[in-house]
């Protein structure tokens, strides 16, 4: 049985920026992360409360407030997804 070389392993862990610019970039991420969410769901809100008074419906903030929060949700995973991947602009990988 002839011998085979192993395969050399190119997954070297990344180096760490101990700098204190890349603690700021990351705790700006953090941050972003934990307000998106409410404030999409505000926004759902003041454009269905909008719609609840030019449309003359009382349901319509209700939908708004869930698609906000539906939408901050998906937009706060793929930030998620990016930070852990390394790349820079959000929605790299979907």
């Amino acid at each position: 049985m002839p011998f085979n070389k192993p395969i050399p392993d190119n997954n070297k862990p990344p180096q760490r920026d101990t700098g204190g610019l890349a603690t700021l970039v990351q705790a700006e991420k953090l941050f972003q992360i934990a307000l998106l969410l409410p404030c999409a769901a505000f926004v759902g809100w003041l454009l269905g409360a909008w719609a609840d008074k030019a449309f003359h419906k009382d349901w319509i903030s209700v939908v708004g407030i869930a698609v906000g929060g539906i939408s901050g949700l998906v937009y706060v995973i793929r930030l998620v997804i990016t930070t852990g991947t390394g790349d820079t602009k959000p929605g790299g990988l979907i």
